[in-house]
């Protein structure tokens, strides 16, 4: 009896160790597994930590890159280089969100290198800052020069318009001169006379003849003197016109066109005379084969482009 209880006791001892045991490794794991999940989480939480703060950076860096590429674009820079380095960091950025085991050293450089690129192009950009200052002072001095320049053309071609019409005035005052020289140098027929030469060759001096004894006329005038008029060679072109104004013309008698005022016009009779500018006198002789009828006839003379006298004459 005693040795039943005494192996009761003793099983019982050992059950309870056991279990003493067994919840002490049960205590053991748990805390076990509790300080790995919370070293797990802790982890977690500081891979997140750097994913946000390298996010951060980037986009920091995108917002620094892309001011620069508007600067330099703005300062006509060459934006080639800045738009690579873009396209490198856009990539980056991406492969940030896709990559959970990124690696923070890794990016740690990218950006360092991202930064020092953007302080070099600080730098570049001073000095592009500067060349541009100095290409709007530069322009301002043209802008102001090609305003002077301008003021100076418009001052020039009022002076050129003045001139041209100076030279206008000048040149129709000048014409109108030699006009009124070249009127002030024509001959002057004085004292025309018609006189009547008979068939016999009678001179017959009259203001009316009759028509049967009249087979040729002769016509006498003066030249006086003139200053203004060169003594040389002078052309002289008569024009008879018959009753009904008719130009009387014979061409087997010498009778022709000249041209006075820009037309042609018939003349009867032309004559060369040596101008002595001496008050001399000039005759000229028209023998019209087809007699002359009755009626009142006119006389012209004319030369070099005027004309110089004119008188008339009946016949019977």
């Amino acid at each position: 009896m005693e040795n039943n209880q005494q192996n009761k006791g003793t099983f019982a001892w050992v059950g309870l160790v056991i279990m003493t045991l067994a919840a002490g490794a049960f205590g053991f794991m748990y805390f076990d597994q509790k300080g790995q999940t919370e070293t797990k989480e802790v982890a977690i939480v500081e891979k997140a930590k750097e994913l946000a703060f390298t996010q951060t950076k980037l986009d920091s860096v995108s917002r620094n890159l892309d001011a620069k590429i508007a600067e330099t674009q703005q300062l006509g820079g060459n934006i080639e280089e800045l738009m690579k380095v873009k396209a490198r960091l856009e990539a980056d950025k991406a492969n940030l969100k896709k990559n959970l085991r990124f690696e923070i050293g890794k990016y740690t450089a990218k950006i360092k290198e991202y930064e020092q690129f953007l302080a070099d192009k600080d730098v570049e950009l001073v000095k592009l800052r500067e060349e541009n200052g100095v290409l709007a002072a530069t322009n301002q001095n043209l802008s102001t020069e090609n305003t002077g320049l301008k003021t100076e053309k418009e001052a020039l071609t009022q002076v050129k318009q003045q001139l041209t019409d100076s030279v206008m005035t000048y040149s129709s005052q000048n014409r109108e001169l030699s006009e009124k020289v070249a009127i002030g140098a024509a001959l002057k027929a004085e004292n025309i006379k018609v006189l009547a030469v008979t068939p016999k060759g009678k001179i017959k001096n009259d203001d009316s003849y009759k028509a049967k004894r009249v087979d040729k006329i002769k016509l006498q005038f003066t030249l006086p003197p003139n200053p203004l008029t060169q003594p040389e060679e002078k052309e002289i072109y008569v024009r008879v016109l018959d009753p009904d104004g008719a130009v009387i013309s014979d061409e087997a008698m010498g009778s022709g066109k000249f041209n006075w005022k820009g037309q042609e016009m018939m003349f009867t009779t032309k004559d060369r005379v040596a101008y002595q500018n001496t008050n001399q006198m000039v005759e000229m002789t028209y023998d019209n084969a087809q007699r002359f009828r009755p009626g009142k006839y006119s006389v012209e003379v004319y030369s070099e482009g005027f004309r110089i006298g004119s008188s008339n004459f009946t016949i019977k």
